[in-house]
């Protein structure tokens, strides 16, 4: 099964690394693809797997659009910055 979710803060394709790296671990995932422009996660697996996938990507800094506002809304994007700063670097 095939599912997308759009998130908020993919700016570059060092916020998709992150993103790719830190989701592939995710037992069930059998893949995923970003688009970048469209702040989209598509992943390859079950439907079961969204609430993993989901805290996985609040953690890094790119919450499902919506989920968050405020000063938590603010929290997410420096938290996609730092993930996408350090995939820049390695």
């Amino acid at each position: 099964m095939t599912w997308t979710v759009q998130v908020e803060n993919i700016k570059c394709g060092g916020c998709a690394r992150s993103i790719e790296k830190s989701i592939s671990t995710i037992p069930g995932v059998e893949g995923l693809s970003i688009n970048v422009e469209a702040n989209e996660v598509t992943i390859d697996g079950g439907d079961s797997l969204r609430t993993a996938v989901l805290e996985r990507l609040e953690e890094l800094g790119y919450p499902e659009r919506g989920a968050v506002a405020g000063f938590d809304a603010a929290a997410a994007k420096a938290k996609s910055f730092v993930s996408c700063a350090i995939e820049k670097v390695s």
